[in-house]
C-alpha cells in the first residue's frame, strides 16, 4: 500500500491533484479521439480497428526498452556508492518514502547541461544527473529535483508519456498515410470529388496531436512537482532549484539565436510549464511542518578525481560540429 504523503496544504494539494488528474485523462482522451478520427476519415471502420492494435504494440514495445540503452544514447554511466554517497543515501530514502520496489539507480551525464530524468519502469528504473546540475545545485536543491524524477516513477508518468507519444507518432503516420494514399482513392471511387474536409484534417491532425501531447507532459510535471514536495515535505528546495536552472540557462538558446530578444516561448508549445508557474504552485503548498527529508543547503562538490570537470565545447572542423 502506497503511504500518504506530507500533509502540506492540504486544501492546495487536493485542489492540484484533481485537476492535474482532469488533464492527464482529457489528454489521453483527445490524442485517441483524434487518432480514431483520422483513422476513420482515411480507411474507416477497418482503419480505426488496425489504429487500435497498432497502439498496443507501439506501447508494448515502448515499455520494454531497457532503462540502460536510453541512457547509452546520452553516455551515461552508473555512480558508485563511492563517487556520491550523499545521493545514494537520499535515493534511498526516497524510494522508501514513495513505497517503490526497488532503489532507481543513480547514473552521471557528462554534459554542462543542467538537467535530470528518470527511465524505465516501477521495478527496473535509474535516474541521471548531468555534471552541470551536481555542480550548481545546493544538496537540499538536489534532494528536490531528485523527488520530481522519483515522482515521475512512481506515478508511472514514464508509462503515460509512452501512450501518449505512440497515441501522437501514429496519429501523424495515418495522416501522412492518408494524404499520400486515402485521398486519391476516395478521389477515383467518389466520382472526382475532392474530399476538402478530410484533407483539412489529416493535415491538421498532427499539429493537434504534437500540442495534445505537449499539453499532456506539462500535467504530468505538474503532478510530479506537487508528490516531489509530498515526498521531502519541502516545496522550497525544489521551487529554489527550479528558479537557479531558470536563472542559469532557461534563456541559453534564446540568447544565442536572438541576442537582446526576450520574445516569451508560447505555453502551447512548451513540453514543460513556465517555472513561475510551477514555483508559485510549490510554494502556495508551504506550512510550518519540518520537512520530512531534510537537507543543508550546502553545494554537493562532487570529487575532480571521480567526476571531472567538463571542457567547454570545442569546434572540430573535420567532425563538423561542437565536441567536448
Amino acid at each position: 500500500m502506497t503511504p500518504s504523503l506530507q500533509p502540506l496544504n492540504p486544501e492546495a494539494q487536493r485542489a492540484h491533484q484533481w485537476q492535474n488528474t482532469l488533464h492527464t485523462w482529457l489528454m489521453i482522451a483527445g490524442s485517441a479521439l483524434l487518432m480514431g478520427l483520422i483513422a476513420y476519415s482515411a480507411f474507416g471502420a477497418t482503419g480505426v480497428a488496425w489504429a487500435v492494435i497498432l497502439t498496443a504494440i507501439g506501447l508494448w514495445q515502448a515499455v520494454r526498452v531497457s532503462p540502460k540503452m536510453v541512457l547509452k544514447l546520452y553516455k551515461a554511466r552508473a555512480l558508485t556508492e563511492d563517487e556520491v554517497p550523499q545521493l545514494h543515501q537520499l535515493m534511498r530514502e526516497l524510494t522508501k518514502r514513495a513505497d517503490l520496489p526497488a532503489v532507481p539507480q543513480l547514473y552521471y551525464v557528462p554534459s554542462q547541461m543542467m538537467n535530470a530524468f528518470a527511465v524505465g519502469q516501477i521495478n527496473d528504473s535509474a535516474v541521471a544527473v548531468t555534471d552541470g546540475l551536481m555542480r550548481n545545485l545546493t544538496i537540499r536543491q538536489l534532494a528536490g529535483v531528485l523527488a520530481h524524477e522519483v515522482s515521475h516513477i512512481r506515478n508511472e508518468d514514464l508509462t503515460v508519456m509512452a501512450l501518449g507519444d505512440v497515441l501522437s507518432r501514429l496519429t501523424g503516420t495515418l495522416a501522412t498515410v492518408g494524404l499520400l494514399f486515402g485521398i486519391p482513392m476516395a478521389f477515383l471511387t467518389n466520382g472526382g470529388v475532392v474530399p476538402w474536409l478530410t484533407i483539412a484534417i489529416l493535415v491538421a491532425a498532427p499539429t493537434v496531436g504534437g500540442l495534445l501531447q505537449l499539453a499532456l507532459s506539462r500535467t504530468r510535471e505538474y503532478d510530479a512537482d506537487l508528490d516531489a514536495a509530498g515526498l521531502t515535505g519541502d516545496p522550497e528546495g525544489l521551487a529554489t532549484a527550479l528558479l537557479t536552472l531558470e536563472q542559469k540557462q532557461g534563456g541559453m538558446w534564446e540568447k544565442l539565436v536572438l541576442p537582446g530578444s526576450r520574445s516569451p516561448q508560447p505555453s502551447l508549445l512548451r513540453s514543460h510549464p513556465k517555472t513561475p508557474d510551477r514555483v508559485r504552485r510549490l510554494l502556495s503548498l508551504r506550512t510550518d511542518t519540518p520537512p520530512i527529508i531534510a537537507r543543508p543547503d550546502n553545494p554537493l562538490r562532487p570529487s575532480r578525481s571521480i567526476v571531472p570537470p567538463m571542457r567547454r565545447p570545442r569546434i572540430n572542423i573535420g567532425r563538423m560540429g561542437l565536441w567536448y
